[in-house]
């Protein structure tokens, strides 16, 4: 069996963890694949990796041999499932394995907007401590978190986890789901439609899935409905900000400011607004790959190969 590993570098692992796919077959490992490239190094793979690769109804029809697609990530819209299906190929994905690793990288930006340590700590080091006549300084003011309102779109685990981190600091929690069931038993938590979350909370996290019906939802019309002090954060995915209008909101003062670790486009554009708009931090999109998220993620990813060899297919999205 030929097993190709089409784009690994980001999991940013050693050969011992990729080393436990060769009981399978002859492996065949790249630390990238451009779009030119994906058919050849496909050709005879009977199981392919990708992260974000895609493999297109086009190229899905030039690898007869192909039987079996297992994502490196939970999302999995690079790949054509209708094709795949029609084709009998198997595609499976990780839903879980960063849950800790994002709800722990979400209350850091939270934390860093509130008492922007990283701006402290500079100042510091460059002197302005050391030239002060008093004590103590600060260059803004930290805002503390408790006795405020969270809002958080996208339920599920992730969010959950943030819902549990953030109760913990004495905030209360909103929540915005389709399916509202199964709430949390601490104090002060309540359903909340998605208006009434931007409308209301004081800070505003995403963790849903980006969707054909809510690409782009948190736009200028309802930025605009968010309190001035209040925040954005997102670490989900995101398409589901309109970039150009989170810019001009936070330029406007439309709201207090804003935190993401993704962006419409990445790596990031260079001429993207948000690199230049006022009181946003931005991470390159690295909330999942904590050092107990990545192995977990290879771990459970080659457990899909394997089980579907033995005729007990897990985790298959199509």
């Amino acid at each position: 069996m030929k097993i190709v590993v089409l784009d690994g570098y980001t999991m940013q692992l050693g050969e011992e963890e990729w080393g436990r796919l060769h009981v399978y077959g002859e492996v065949v490992y790249y630390d990238r694949t451009d779009l030119d490239q994906i058919v050849d190094r496909s050709a005879g793979a009977d199981v392919i990796f990708t992260n974000k690769v895609p493999l297109t109804a086009e190229v899905l029809s030039q690898l007869p041999d192909l039987k079996f697609i297992s994502v490196l990530a939970t999302g999995y819209n690079m790949v054509d499932l209708q094709a795949a299906r029609s084709r009998d190929i198997s595609v499976s994905n990780v839903p879980v394995y960063g849950t800790g690793s994002v709800a722990q990288h979400t209350t850091a930006l939270i934390l860093e907007l509130s008492n922007h340590v990283g701006l402290h700590s500079q100042a510091v080091r460059e002197g302005e401590w050391s030239q002060q006549t008093d004590w103590t300084f600060w260059k803004s003011e930290n805002r503390e978190l408790s006795g405020q309102t969270i809002g958080i779109v996208g339920f599920g685990r992730i969010g959950r986890r943030v819902g549990e981190i953030v109760h913990a600091l004495d905030m209360t929690v909103w929540a915005a789901d389709v399916l509202q069931v199964d709430p949390p038993d601490y104090d002060g938590f309540a359903w909340k439609s998605i208006a009434e979350v931007f409308a209301g909370a004081d800070w505003i996290t995403l963790h849903c899935p980006l969707l054909p019906d809510n690409e782009g939802f948190v736009n200028l019309a309802l930025l605009e409905t968010m309190k001035p002090t209040a925040f954005l954060v997102n670490a989900a995915r995101g398409p589901l900000v309109v970039d150009r209008d989170l810019a001009e909101a936070l330029n406007r003062g439309l709201l207090a400011g804003a935190a993401l670790d993704v962006v419409t486009q990445e790596p990031i554009a260079a001429d993207n607004p948000l690199l230049s708009a006022q009181n946003c931090i931005i991470t390159p999109h690295m909330a999942w790959a904590s050092n107990l998220a990545r192995p977990s993620l290879l771990a459970t990813a080659i457990g899909n190969v394997c089980n579907f060899l033995e005729g007990k297919p897990e985790n298959v999205v199509n």
